[in-house]
Protein backbone atom coordinates (compact mmCIF):
# COMPACT_ATOMS: atom_id res chain seq x y z
CA UNK A 1 0.00 0.00 0.00
CA UNK A 2 3.24 2.49 0.93
CA UNK A 3 4.33 1.76 -2.72
CA UNK A 4 1.24 2.14 -4.55
CA UNK A 5 0.97 5.42 -2.57
CA UNK A 6 4.45 6.42 -3.07
CA UNK A 7 3.68 6.10 -6.96
CA UNK A 8 0.81 8.27 -6.79
CA UNK A 9 2.51 10.80 -5.38
CA UNK A 10 5.41 10.08 -8.18
CA UNK A 11 2.40 10.08 -10.86
CA UNK A 12 1.15 13.42 -9.79
CA UNK A 13 4.64 15.41 -8.74
CA UNK A 14 6.99 14.16 -12.05
CA UNK A 15 4.21 15.84 -14.27
CA UNK A 16 4.16 18.68 -12.54
CA UNK A 17 7.80 19.44 -11.84
CA UNK A 18 8.16 18.70 -15.96
CA UNK A 19 5.89 21.32 -16.19
CA UNK A 20 6.99 23.79 -13.74
CA UNK A 21 10.51 24.29 -14.63
CA UNK A 22 10.27 25.38 -17.91
CA UNK A 23 7.58 27.81 -17.03
CA UNK A 24 9.37 28.93 -14.19
CA UNK A 25 12.56 29.65 -16.15
CA UNK A 26 9.92 31.11 -18.76
CA UNK A 27 8.77 33.81 -16.13
CA UNK A 28 12.62 34.55 -15.34
CA UNK A 29 13.59 34.93 -18.24
CA UNK A 30 10.86 37.61 -19.43
CA UNK A 31 11.28 38.97 -15.63
CA UNK A 32 14.99 40.09 -16.36
CA UNK A 33 14.57 41.44 -20.21
CA UNK A 34 10.58 42.38 -20.23
CA UNK A 35 9.38 45.73 -19.74
CA UNK A 36 6.67 45.63 -16.38
CA UNK A 37 4.35 48.46 -18.63
CA UNK A 38 3.58 45.74 -21.02
CA UNK A 39 1.74 42.46 -21.94
CA UNK A 40 3.50 38.92 -20.96
CA UNK A 41 2.60 36.55 -23.63
CA UNK A 42 2.29 33.34 -21.63
CA UNK A 43 2.76 29.67 -22.68
CA UNK A 44 -0.31 28.68 -23.62
CA UNK A 45 -2.42 31.39 -22.77
CA UNK A 46 -1.06 34.44 -24.78
CA UNK A 47 -1.71 37.61 -23.30
CA UNK A 48 -5.15 36.87 -22.11
CA UNK A 49 -4.26 37.00 -18.48
CA UNK A 50 -3.04 40.80 -18.64
CA UNK A 51 -6.00 41.30 -20.58
CA UNK A 52 -8.36 39.61 -17.94
CA UNK A 53 -6.16 41.56 -15.00
CA UNK A 54 -6.77 44.97 -16.54
CA UNK A 55 -10.03 45.07 -17.71
CA UNK A 56 -11.24 47.22 -15.43
CA UNK A 57 -9.05 50.42 -16.72
CA UNK A 58 -8.80 48.48 -19.99
CA UNK A 59 -8.54 51.48 -22.39
CA UNK A 60 -5.87 53.48 -19.80
CA UNK A 61 -3.60 50.16 -20.20
CA UNK A 62 -4.04 50.01 -23.77
CA UNK A 63 -3.05 53.66 -23.83
CA UNK A 64 -0.17 53.03 -21.67
CA UNK A 65 0.87 50.34 -23.72
CA UNK A 66 1.10 52.26 -26.75
CA UNK A 67 3.21 54.96 -25.18
CA UNK A 68 5.33 52.37 -24.02
CA UNK A 69 5.90 51.23 -27.69
CA UNK A 70 5.60 54.36 -29.68
CA UNK A 71 2.16 53.96 -31.38
CA UNK A 72 2.13 50.40 -32.69
CA UNK A 73 1.76 46.98 -30.87
CA UNK A 74 1.48 43.52 -32.21
CA UNK A 75 -0.61 41.03 -29.87
CA UNK A 76 -0.81 37.42 -30.30
CA UNK A 77 -3.40 35.37 -28.82
CA UNK A 78 -3.15 31.49 -27.46
CA UNK A 79 -1.72 28.90 -30.14
CA UNK A 80 -5.27 27.26 -30.09
CA UNK A 81 -7.13 30.57 -31.40
CA UNK A 82 -6.37 32.66 -34.81
CA UNK A 83 -5.95 35.77 -32.18
CA UNK A 84 -3.84 37.67 -34.21
CA UNK A 85 -3.90 41.64 -33.67
CA UNK A 86 -1.82 44.45 -34.94
CA UNK A 87 -2.70 47.31 -32.42
CA UNK A 88 -2.03 51.39 -34.33
CA UNK A 89 -2.47 54.86 -33.33
CA UNK A 90 -0.02 56.28 -35.52
CA UNK A 91 -2.13 58.92 -37.82
CA UNK A 92 -0.06 57.74 -40.62
CA UNK A 93 -1.08 54.17 -40.12
CA UNK A 94 -4.24 55.29 -40.46
CA UNK A 95 -4.46 57.19 -43.05
CA UNK A 96 -3.04 54.63 -45.38
CA UNK A 97 -5.44 51.93 -43.44
CA UNK A 98 -8.81 53.86 -43.54
CA UNK A 99 -8.25 55.87 -46.82
CA UNK A 100 -5.11 55.13 -49.10
CA UNK A 101 -5.28 51.58 -49.14
CA UNK A 102 -9.02 50.90 -48.35
CA UNK A 103 -9.64 48.55 -50.13
CA UNK A 104 -7.07 46.07 -48.28
CA UNK A 105 -9.08 46.94 -44.90
CA UNK A 106 -12.46 46.00 -45.23
CA UNK A 107 -14.69 45.78 -41.71
CA UNK A 108 -14.15 41.75 -42.67
CA UNK A 109 -16.60 38.96 -41.63
CA UNK A 110 -14.87 38.85 -37.91
CA UNK A 111 -16.52 42.21 -37.36
CA UNK A 112 -19.91 41.60 -38.77
CA UNK A 113 -19.68 38.12 -36.47
CA UNK A 114 -18.79 40.39 -33.40
CA UNK A 115 -21.71 42.51 -34.21
CA UNK A 116 -24.38 39.46 -35.14
CA UNK A 117 -27.71 42.10 -34.31
CA UNK A 118 -26.19 44.20 -37.24
CA UNK A 119 -24.98 41.73 -39.62
CA UNK A 120 -26.11 43.12 -43.29
CA UNK A 121 -26.41 46.35 -42.35
CA UNK A 122 -24.24 49.76 -43.53
CA UNK A 123 -22.27 49.11 -40.06
CA UNK A 124 -20.82 46.13 -40.62
CA UNK A 125 -21.11 45.24 -44.77
CA UNK A 126 -18.57 45.61 -46.72
CA UNK A 127 -18.00 46.26 -51.04
CA UNK A 128 -21.18 46.71 -53.32
CA UNK A 129 -23.76 46.32 -50.35
CA UNK A 130 -21.83 49.03 -48.11
CA UNK A 131 -22.08 51.22 -51.34
CA UNK A 132 -25.50 50.79 -51.64
CA UNK A 133 -26.76 51.49 -48.12
CA UNK A 134 -24.33 54.68 -48.29
CA UNK A 135 -25.73 55.83 -51.01
CA UNK A 136 -29.26 55.51 -50.03
CA UNK A 137 -28.35 57.16 -46.23
CA UNK A 138 -26.49 60.01 -48.04
CA UNK A 139 -30.03 60.63 -49.74
CA UNK A 140 -32.02 60.98 -46.29
CA UNK A 141 -29.58 62.17 -44.27
CA UNK A 142 -29.02 65.75 -46.25
CA UNK A 143 -32.79 66.14 -47.77
CA UNK A 144 -33.23 69.58 -46.28
CA UNK A 145 -36.59 68.70 -45.04
CA UNK A 146 -35.21 65.72 -42.98
CA UNK A 147 -32.18 67.97 -41.88
CA UNK A 148 -35.57 70.72 -40.53
CA UNK A 149 -37.11 67.88 -38.87
CA UNK A 150 -34.07 67.28 -36.80
CA UNK A 151 -33.55 70.79 -36.02
CA UNK A 152 -37.22 71.58 -34.82
CA UNK A 153 -37.27 67.64 -32.90
CA UNK A 154 -33.86 68.98 -30.70
CA UNK A 155 -34.92 72.39 -29.79
CA UNK A 156 -38.48 71.04 -28.84
CA UNK A 157 -36.95 68.60 -26.95
CA UNK A 158 -34.82 70.46 -25.29
CA UNK A 159 -37.04 73.70 -24.88
CA UNK A 160 -40.16 71.55 -23.50
CA UNK A 161 -38.26 68.10 -22.28
CA UNK A 162 -34.87 69.46 -20.98
CA UNK A 163 -34.91 72.88 -19.59
CA UNK A 164 -38.15 72.04 -17.39
CA UNK A 165 -36.67 68.78 -16.09
CA UNK A 166 -33.31 70.47 -15.08
CA UNK A 167 -34.81 73.60 -13.29
CA UNK A 168 -37.15 71.11 -11.23
CA UNK A 169 -33.77 69.47 -10.51
CA UNK A 170 -32.44 72.63 -9.43
CA UNK A 171 -35.18 73.68 -7.26
CA UNK A 172 -35.06 70.60 -5.44
CA UNK A 173 -31.55 70.84 -4.43
CA UNK A 174 -30.85 66.94 -4.54
CA UNK A 175 -28.39 65.24 -6.58
CA UNK A 176 -29.22 63.05 -9.96
CA UNK A 177 -27.74 61.43 -12.61
CA UNK A 178 -27.46 63.36 -15.86
CA UNK A 179 -26.04 60.53 -17.46
CA UNK A 180 -29.27 58.94 -17.26
CA UNK A 181 -31.35 62.03 -17.92
CA UNK A 182 -29.50 62.75 -21.05
CA UNK A 183 -29.80 59.51 -21.85
CA UNK A 184 -33.52 59.92 -22.10
CA UNK A 185 -33.54 63.22 -24.02
CA UNK A 186 -31.05 61.15 -26.65
CA UNK A 187 -33.57 58.31 -27.38
CA UNK A 188 -36.17 60.51 -27.65
CA UNK A 189 -34.85 62.68 -30.22
CA UNK A 190 -33.51 59.06 -32.13
CA UNK A 191 -37.22 57.54 -31.79
CA UNK A 192 -38.88 60.59 -33.62
CA UNK A 193 -36.57 61.20 -36.06
CA UNK A 194 -36.41 57.14 -37.10
CA UNK A 195 -40.12 56.52 -36.78
CA UNK A 196 -41.64 59.70 -36.17
CA UNK A 197 -43.47 58.95 -32.71
CA UNK A 198 -41.98 60.43 -29.08
CA UNK A 199 -41.30 57.14 -26.16
CA UNK A 200 -41.41 60.14 -24.08
CA UNK A 201 -38.39 58.71 -22.21
CA UNK A 202 -37.33 61.92 -20.56
CA UNK A 203 -40.50 62.66 -19.23
CA UNK A 204 -40.26 59.68 -16.95
CA UNK A 205 -36.40 60.69 -15.49
CA UNK A 206 -35.82 59.08 -12.27
CA UNK A 207 -37.37 56.37 -12.97
CA UNK A 208 -35.53 52.76 -12.80
CA UNK A 209 -33.52 52.03 -16.42
CA UNK A 210 -36.30 49.33 -16.98
CA UNK A 211 -38.49 52.51 -18.02
CA UNK A 212 -36.11 52.13 -21.07
CA UNK A 213 -36.10 48.56 -22.18
CA UNK A 214 -34.72 49.41 -26.08
CA UNK A 215 -31.89 51.40 -24.88
CA UNK A 216 -31.14 49.05 -22.22
CA UNK A 217 -31.06 46.06 -24.85
CA UNK A 218 -28.57 48.34 -27.16
CA UNK A 219 -26.60 48.82 -24.24
CA UNK A 220 -26.61 45.25 -23.77
CA UNK A 221 -25.57 44.32 -27.67
CA UNK A 222 -22.38 46.71 -27.38
CA UNK A 223 -21.06 45.27 -23.99
CA UNK A 224 -21.26 42.10 -25.26
CA UNK A 225 -19.56 43.42 -28.85
CA UNK A 226 -16.96 44.28 -26.35
CA UNK A 227 -16.08 40.77 -24.68
CA UNK A 228 -16.55 39.40 -28.32
CA UNK A 229 -13.54 41.88 -29.24
CA UNK A 230 -11.59 40.95 -26.22
CA UNK A 231 -11.27 37.33 -26.11
CA UNK A 232 -10.87 34.49 -28.91
CA UNK A 233 -13.79 33.68 -30.58
CA UNK A 234 -13.85 30.05 -30.39
CA UNK A 235 -14.26 31.19 -26.38
CA UNK A 236 -17.11 33.69 -26.80
CA UNK A 237 -18.74 31.18 -29.60
CA UNK A 238 -18.69 28.49 -27.24
CA UNK A 239 -19.83 30.53 -24.90
CA UNK A 240 -22.73 31.62 -26.89
CA UNK A 241 -23.92 28.14 -27.54
CA UNK A 242 -23.93 27.18 -23.81
CA UNK A 243 -26.15 30.96 -23.00
CA UNK A 244 -23.84 31.17 -20.44
CA UNK A 245 -21.24 34.37 -19.15
CA UNK A 246 -22.25 37.89 -21.01
CA UNK A 247 -23.09 35.83 -24.48
CA UNK A 248 -26.38 34.89 -22.37
CA UNK A 249 -28.10 38.94 -23.07
CA UNK A 250 -27.49 38.95 -26.11
CA UNK A 251 -30.66 36.96 -27.40
CA UNK A 252 -32.93 38.52 -24.97
CA UNK A 253 -31.98 42.10 -25.64
CA UNK A 254 -32.28 41.53 -29.65
CA UNK A 255 -35.58 39.98 -29.06
CA UNK A 256 -36.67 43.78 -27.49
CA UNK A 257 -34.90 45.20 -30.63
CA UNK A 258 -36.01 43.27 -33.17
CA UNK A 259 -39.86 43.87 -31.41
CA UNK A 260 -39.77 47.31 -30.88
CA UNK A 261 -38.54 48.24 -34.30
CA UNK A 262 -41.17 45.13 -35.84
CA UNK A 263 -44.03 46.76 -33.87
CA UNK A 264 -43.45 50.55 -35.39
CA UNK A 265 -43.41 49.49 -38.96
CA UNK A 266 -45.96 46.68 -38.37
CA UNK A 267 -47.92 50.02 -37.13
CA UNK A 268 -46.93 52.32 -40.29
CA UNK A 269 -48.28 49.23 -42.82
CA UNK A 270 -51.25 49.16 -40.82
CA UNK A 271 -51.97 53.06 -41.39
CA UNK A 272 -50.87 54.21 -38.76
CA UNK A 273 -48.97 57.84 -39.20
CA UNK A 274 -46.27 59.52 -37.41
CA UNK A 275 -46.83 62.54 -35.41
CA UNK A 276 -47.86 65.27 -37.62
CA UNK A 277 -44.19 67.08 -38.34
CA UNK A 278 -43.11 64.16 -39.01
CA UNK A 279 -44.88 62.83 -42.13
CA UNK A 280 -42.82 61.92 -45.09
CA UNK A 281 -39.84 63.29 -43.04
CA UNK A 282 -38.75 60.55 -40.83
CA UNK A 283 -36.43 57.86 -42.07
CA UNK A 284 -39.40 55.39 -41.67
CA UNK A 285 -41.06 57.46 -44.80
CA UNK A 286 -38.39 56.89 -46.60
CA UNK A 287 -38.48 53.38 -46.88
CA UNK A 288 -41.82 52.57 -45.96
CA UNK A 289 -43.48 51.77 -49.63
CA UNK A 290 -40.14 49.97 -50.89
CA UNK A 291 -41.01 46.45 -52.20
CA UNK A 292 -37.71 45.09 -50.93
CA UNK A 293 -38.05 45.79 -47.44
CA UNK A 294 -40.95 43.47 -47.29
CA UNK A 295 -42.11 39.70 -47.44
CA UNK A 296 -45.53 38.25 -47.95
CA UNK A 297 -46.68 37.18 -43.93
CA UNK A 298 -49.46 34.71 -43.33
CA UNK A 299 -52.80 35.94 -45.30
CA UNK A 300 -50.52 37.72 -47.80
CA UNK A 301 -49.93 40.50 -44.98
CA UNK A 302 -46.92 42.55 -45.63
CA UNK A 303 -43.90 41.59 -43.16
CA UNK A 304 -40.71 43.61 -42.56
CA UNK A 305 -37.90 41.45 -43.93
CA UNK A 306 -35.05 40.75 -41.35
CA UNK A 307 -32.77 42.84 -43.33
CA UNK A 308 -35.04 45.53 -42.80
CA UNK A 309 -35.90 45.10 -39.26
CA UNK A 310 -31.41 45.31 -38.53
CA UNK A 311 -31.17 48.17 -40.25
CA UNK A 312 -33.43 50.20 -38.53
CA UNK A 313 -32.09 48.58 -35.20
CA UNK A 314 -29.20 50.09 -36.81
CA UNK A 315 -30.46 53.54 -37.51
CA UNK A 316 -31.50 53.87 -33.99
CA UNK A 317 -27.98 52.66 -32.90
CA UNK A 318 -26.42 55.15 -35.19
CA UNK A 319 -28.28 57.96 -34.24
CA UNK A 320 -28.09 57.34 -30.39
CA UNK A 321 -25.10 55.72 -29.53
CA UNK A 322 -22.61 58.82 -30.22
CA UNK A 323 -24.81 61.22 -29.19
CA UNK A 324 -26.18 59.89 -25.95
CA UNK A 325 -22.62 58.74 -25.10
CA UNK A 326 -20.75 61.82 -25.79
CA UNK A 327 -22.80 64.12 -24.25
CA UNK A 328 -22.50 63.19 -20.95
CA UNK A 329 -18.63 63.41 -21.46
CA UNK A 330 -19.25 67.12 -22.38
CA UNK A 331 -20.97 68.19 -19.47
CA UNK A 332 -18.92 66.28 -17.20
CA UNK A 333 -15.46 68.23 -19.18
CA UNK A 334 -17.66 71.34 -19.09
CA UNK A 335 -18.57 70.98 -15.14
CA UNK A 336 -14.57 70.35 -14.32
CA UNK A 337 -13.42 73.33 -16.21
CA UNK A 338 -15.04 76.60 -15.23
CA UNK A 339 -13.06 78.79 -17.08
CA UNK A 340 -14.17 76.88 -20.50
CA UNK A 341 -17.62 77.02 -19.71
CA UNK A 342 -16.81 81.55 -18.69
CA UNK A 343 -15.56 81.47 -22.59
CA UNK A 344 -18.39 79.51 -23.70
CA UNK A 345 -21.51 81.85 -21.80
CA UNK A 346 -19.14 85.14 -23.05
CA UNK A 347 -19.66 83.46 -26.78
CA UNK A 348 -23.09 82.96 -26.41
CA UNK A 349 -24.04 86.36 -25.15
CA UNK A 350 -24.91 87.52 -28.09
CA UNK A 351 -26.83 84.96 -29.40
CA UNK A 352 -28.78 84.48 -26.30
CA UNK A 353 -29.35 88.17 -26.62
CA UNK A 354 -31.69 87.87 -29.08
CA UNK A 355 -33.34 84.49 -28.14
CA UNK A 356 -34.25 85.23 -24.36
CA UNK A 357 -37.62 84.55 -23.52
CA UNK A 358 -39.51 86.74 -21.03
CA UNK A 359 -42.39 85.01 -22.11
CA UNK A 360 -44.12 82.25 -23.56
CA UNK A 361 -42.18 79.89 -21.86
CA UNK A 362 -43.08 76.22 -22.47
CA UNK A 363 -41.95 74.74 -19.01
CA UNK A 364 -44.92 77.83 -17.45
CA UNK A 365 -43.87 81.75 -16.20
CA UNK A 366 -41.77 83.14 -13.65
CA UNK A 367 -38.68 82.15 -13.39
CA UNK A 368 -38.42 79.55 -16.45
CA UNK A 369 -39.26 82.38 -18.87
CA UNK A 370 -35.81 83.82 -17.98
CA UNK A 371 -34.44 80.24 -19.82
CA UNK A 372 -32.74 80.70 -22.74
CA UNK A 373 -33.19 78.28 -25.79
CA UNK A 374 -31.17 78.25 -28.91
CA UNK A 375 -32.19 77.27 -32.29
CA UNK A 376 -29.46 74.38 -34.23
CA UNK A 377 -28.73 76.89 -37.03
CA UNK A 378 -27.67 79.89 -35.00
CA UNK A 379 -24.79 77.93 -33.19
CA UNK A 380 -23.40 77.01 -36.32
CA UNK A 381 -20.69 80.00 -36.90
CA UNK A 382 -19.40 79.38 -32.94
CA UNK A 383 -16.12 78.53 -32.44
CA UNK A 384 -15.04 78.41 -28.76
CA UNK A 385 -18.20 75.75 -28.05
CA UNK A 386 -17.71 74.02 -31.02
CA UNK A 387 -13.66 73.72 -30.10
CA UNK A 388 -14.88 72.66 -26.54
CA UNK A 389 -17.10 69.98 -28.09
CA UNK A 390 -14.56 68.81 -29.82
CA UNK A 391 -11.95 68.43 -27.57
CA UNK A 392 -14.10 66.65 -25.16
CA UNK A 393 -14.66 64.25 -28.20
CA UNK A 394 -10.98 64.10 -28.18
CA UNK A 395 -10.65 62.57 -24.66
CA UNK A 396 -13.81 60.50 -24.79
CA UNK A 397 -14.50 59.54 -28.12
CA UNK A 398 -17.73 57.48 -28.72
CA UNK A 399 -16.26 54.91 -30.72
CA UNK A 400 -12.96 54.12 -28.67
CA UNK A 401 -11.76 51.75 -31.21
CA UNK A 402 -11.82 50.93 -34.65
CA UNK A 403 -11.54 47.60 -36.16
CA UNK A 404 -11.00 46.55 -39.36
CA UNK A 405 -9.63 42.85 -41.30
CA UNK A 406 -6.11 42.69 -43.36
CA UNK A 407 -7.20 41.20 -46.89
CA UNK A 408 -3.74 40.92 -48.43
CA UNK A 409 -0.21 41.41 -46.86
CA UNK A 410 0.81 44.99 -46.75
CA UNK A 411 3.50 46.90 -45.24
CA UNK A 412 1.95 50.14 -42.97
CA UNK A 413 3.87 53.59 -43.26
CA UNK A 414 5.87 53.17 -39.69
CA UNK A 415 7.86 50.07 -41.22
CA UNK A 416 5.35 47.29 -39.79
CA UNK A 417 4.73 44.09 -42.33
CA UNK A 418 0.69 43.10 -41.55
CA UNK A 419 -0.55 39.55 -42.70
CA UNK A 420 -3.97 38.41 -44.32
CA UNK A 421 -6.11 37.10 -41.91
CA UNK A 422 -4.78 39.61 -39.32
CA UNK A 423 -6.96 42.20 -37.22
CA UNK A 424 -5.89 45.98 -36.88
CA UNK A 425 -7.29 47.72 -34.39
CA UNK A 426 -6.75 51.78 -33.83
CA UNK A 427 -7.63 52.28 -30.02
CA UNK A 428 -8.86 56.35 -30.81
CA UNK A 429 -9.27 56.46 -26.79
CA UNK A 430 -5.20 55.77 -26.74
CA UNK A 431 -4.78 57.96 -29.87
CA UNK A 432 -6.32 61.23 -28.08
CA UNK A 433 -4.13 60.49 -25.27
CA UNK A 434 -0.28 60.56 -27.61
CA UNK A 435 1.98 63.35 -26.61
CA UNK A 436 3.67 62.65 -30.40
CA UNK A 437 0.10 62.92 -31.84
CA UNK A 438 -1.52 66.19 -29.97
CA UNK A 439 1.58 67.58 -27.78
CA UNK A 440 2.72 67.71 -24.32
CA UNK A 441 -0.60 68.46 -22.45
CA UNK A 442 -2.70 65.87 -24.73
CA UNK A 443 -4.54 64.82 -21.70
CA UNK A 444 -5.74 67.92 -20.79
CA UNK A 445 -8.91 69.06 -21.39
CA UNK A 446 -7.63 72.37 -23.41
CA UNK A 447 -10.52 73.94 -26.42
CA UNK A 448 -7.90 76.49 -27.47
CA UNK A 449 -5.99 73.68 -29.23
CA UNK A 450 -8.73 73.52 -31.94
CA UNK A 451 -8.67 77.55 -32.47
CA UNK A 452 -6.83 79.99 -34.38
CA UNK A 453 -4.54 82.36 -33.11
CA UNK A 454 -6.50 85.28 -33.72
CA UNK A 455 -9.68 83.31 -32.29
CA UNK A 456 -11.59 83.83 -35.22
CA UNK A 457 -11.86 80.10 -36.56
CA UNK A 458 -10.82 76.40 -36.02
CA UNK A 459 -7.62 75.15 -36.66
CA UNK A 460 -7.60 72.34 -39.57
CA UNK A 461 -7.04 68.69 -38.03
CA UNK A 462 -6.89 66.16 -40.34
CA UNK A 463 -9.65 63.52 -39.84
CA UNK A 464 -7.31 60.68 -39.31
CA UNK A 465 -5.96 62.33 -36.58
CA UNK A 466 -9.19 62.94 -35.11
CA UNK A 467 -10.76 59.85 -35.49
CA UNK A 468 -14.13 60.38 -33.35
CA UNK A 469 -16.01 60.56 -36.74
CA UNK A 470 -14.07 57.94 -38.48
CA UNK A 471 -12.21 58.75 -41.29
CA UNK A 472 -12.10 58.13 -45.59
CA UNK A 473 -14.99 56.53 -47.61
CA UNK A 474 -16.38 55.43 -44.43
CA UNK A 475 -16.62 58.64 -42.45
CA UNK A 476 -19.25 59.02 -40.78
CA UNK A 477 -22.46 60.31 -42.55
CA UNK A 478 -24.18 61.50 -39.06
CA UNK A 479 -21.58 63.76 -38.23
CA UNK A 480 -23.59 66.72 -39.24
CA UNK A 481 -26.57 65.62 -37.35
CA UNK A 482 -24.83 64.42 -34.30
CA UNK A 483 -22.54 67.83 -33.94
CA UNK A 484 -26.52 70.13 -34.17
CA UNK A 485 -27.93 68.02 -31.30
CA UNK A 486 -24.69 68.28 -28.96
CA UNK A 487 -24.18 71.93 -29.55
CA UNK A 488 -27.95 72.85 -29.38
CA UNK A 489 -27.94 70.50 -25.78
CA UNK A 490 -24.45 71.88 -24.69
CA UNK A 491 -25.09 75.56 -25.03
CA UNK A 492 -28.57 75.58 -23.61
CA UNK A 493 -27.38 74.02 -20.41
CA UNK A 494 -24.47 76.09 -20.02
CA UNK A 495 -26.05 79.14 -20.36
CA UNK A 496 -29.23 78.07 -18.53
CA UNK A 497 -27.33 76.02 -15.53
CA UNK A 498 -24.13 75.92 -13.12
CA UNK A 499 -23.42 72.74 -13.32
CA UNK A 500 -21.17 70.77 -10.17
CA UNK A 501 -20.29 67.51 -10.28
CA UNK A 502 -20.75 65.24 -6.40
CA UNK A 503 -17.81 65.19 -4.23
CA UNK A 504 -16.31 61.68 -4.51
CA UNK A 505 -18.61 60.16 -7.48
CA UNK A 506 -16.19 57.93 -9.63
CA UNK A 507 -16.95 58.74 -13.34
CA UNK A 508 -15.10 56.09 -15.61
CA UNK A 509 -15.77 54.16 -18.86
CA UNK A 510 -17.85 51.60 -19.00
CA UNK A 511 -16.83 48.24 -20.78
CA UNK A 512 -18.40 48.40 -24.33
CA UNK A 513 -17.43 49.26 -27.39
CA UNK A 514 -19.14 52.70 -27.00
CA UNK A 515 -17.77 55.03 -24.61
CA UNK A 516 -20.14 55.17 -21.48
CA UNK A 517 -20.37 56.05 -18.30
CA UNK A 518 -20.30 53.07 -15.71
CA UNK A 519 -20.97 54.74 -12.72
CA UNK A 520 -23.62 57.71 -14.50
CA UNK A 521 -22.76 61.39 -14.18
CA UNK A 522 -24.05 62.05 -10.59
CA UNK A 523 -24.55 66.30 -10.32
CA UNK A 524 -26.80 69.23 -8.66
CA UNK A 525 -27.67 72.01 -10.52
CA UNK A 526 -28.12 75.68 -10.04
CA UNK A 527 -30.36 77.91 -11.98
CA UNK A 528 -28.15 81.28 -13.60
CA UNK A 529 -30.09 84.16 -13.19
CA UNK A 530 -30.31 85.42 -16.56
CA UNK A 531 -28.97 88.65 -17.49
CA UNK A 532 -27.41 89.77 -14.19
CA UNK A 533 -25.40 86.36 -14.20
CA UNK A 534 -24.31 87.54 -17.90
CA UNK A 535 -20.68 88.70 -16.64
CA UNK A 536 -19.84 85.16 -15.58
Amino acid sequence: MQQMALLSVELVVLPSVVLLIPLYLYIKSRRSNHNPLLPTNWPILGVLPSIAANRHSFHDFVTSVLTTTKLNFRVRGPPWTNMRLFLTCDPENVRHIFTRNFANYPKGGGFAAVFGTLEGTIFTADGEPWRRQRTRIHHVFTRPSFLAFMSCTCRDKVARGLLPLLSRMAAAGAPFDMDDMLGRLVIDMTVILVFGEDPRCLSSAGKPATTMPVAAAMDAVMEVAFFRNAVPTPLWKAMRCLRIGPERKVAAAEAVLRGFVSEKIRRRIAGGEPAAAAVHVDILSHYIDDPDCYSDGAGRRREPTDFMLRTFINFMVALRDPVGAALPWLVYSLATHPRVVAAAREELAPVAASRWRTSSSPAGGGEEAMEVVFEPEELEGLVYLRAALLESLRLYPPGPIERKAVAADDVLPSGHAVRAGETVLVPVYSMGRMESVWGGDCREYRPERWISEDGARLRFVPSYKFLSFNTGPRSCLGKGIAMAQMMTVAAAVAWNFDVEVVEGHAVEPKLSVVLQMKNGLMVKVKRRGGWCDMSR
